[in-house]
């Protein structure tokens, strides 16, 4: 469903997978200062909301998803991932526990899908997991105070759907705002800046998302493998785009170096201090200081996650 923003004056529609929100409400590079150094609010209200309630939801949860749950305190907000059996990422969720329910937000459209899996596997446990997409929705904040209602994730505020057109005490600021700081800030989205062979530790999820001292979950092998051993197939980089050119490569554009495809780009933004920017997965044996073409325009690394990550290296997604 739309976002009711989007009929705000002067809101452009994003493009997929974030359609049903504003790209920006006329104003991009002023939105994005707003945002990141003072009082702005994004509508992120594409993003599905998942609730799991009941006794047992959080040793059930403790059992498939990469972080230690099962001890999770009220109001503690963290990240987790739901793996394949074979160590890929399928799920990226945030989420926080209210005393009374866990709620998670995931990637567009992918709602419905995690809350089925989720009830598949519920068996004889006490819990009871429902889609709240439609009643519950996500928003970015910075520079006030959330309000009362909100449930506070490591990435953004649920609040209930019908409020969204509130009064922030904030500028609107558009999703070009959010993804800009996000993608120099090291983030990297699901869906967006990995594909369906993507393991924790190529994308720098290990040291946010996954506990490596807790018991068996799906796709553990994988993520202990590469955690003992060290060198995962891939990597994720930061890039510092060419400015000279008047395009940004598109998701899904090779990463080339020395006329050969090495990777490809996720996200890419123009931001208001460090120009265009992107990141992208490049195999792990690219030399960290080699200069690449992504989609065409030639970009610097500036490394995320080291080529021998594993026991020994540790990964920090966020910026100095």
């Amino acid at each position: 469903m739309d976002s009711p923003l989007l009929s705000t004056h002067g809101a452009v529609p994003a493009d997929p997978p974030d359609a049903q929100v504003a790209a920006h409400y006329g104003e991009p590079s002023a939105e994005q200062r707003a945002l990141a150094t003072g009082a702005a609010v994004v509508d992120r209200g594409n993003r599905g909301v998942v609730r799991v309630a009941g006794a047992d939801r959080l040793r059930f949860l403790h059992s498939l998803m990469s972080q230690h749950l099962e001890r999770l305190a009220p109001y503690t907000p963290t990240e987790a991932l739901l793996l394949s059996p074979n160590g890929h990422v399928e799920h990226h969720l945030a989420l926080v526990d209210d005393g009374e329910a866990v709620w998670a937000h995931v990637e567009p459209g992918t709602a419905a899908g995690l809350a089925e899996f989720l009830d598949r596997m519920r068996f004889m446990m006490r819990v009871e997991v429902t889609d709240e997409t439609a009643s519950y929705a996500v928003v970015t904040l910075s520079g006030v105070e959330p309000p009362e209602d909100a449930l506070v994730t490591t990435d953004g505020l649920i609040v209930p759907r019908e409020t969204l057109d509130r009064d922030w005490h904030a500028r609107l600021a558009g999703l070009w705002a959010y993804e800009a700081l996000r993608i120099a800030a090291h983030r990297p989205r699901f869906g967006l800046d990995t594909d369906h062979r993507t393991i924790p530790h190529e994308a720098g999820w290990i040291d946010v998302a996954v506990h490596l001292d807790k018991g068996c979950y799906r796709g553990q092998e994988t993520v202990a493998r590469v955690q003992n051993l060290g060198r995962p197939p891939r990597r994720l980089v930061f890039l510092h785009l060419d400015g000279s050119v008047d395009h940004l490569p598109a998701h899904g554009d090779p990463i080339e170096s020395g006329g050969r495809t090495v990777g490809f780009v996720g996200s890419a933004a123009r931001h208001y201090e460090l120009g265009p920017i992107a990141l992208g997965m490049v195999k792990r044996n690219v030399p960290v200081d080699e200069t690449l073409l992504a989609g065409g325009v030639a970009a610097t690394q500036e490394v995320i996650v080291s080529p021998d990550t594993g026991s020994t290296v540790k990964i920090d997604l966020r910026r100095r």
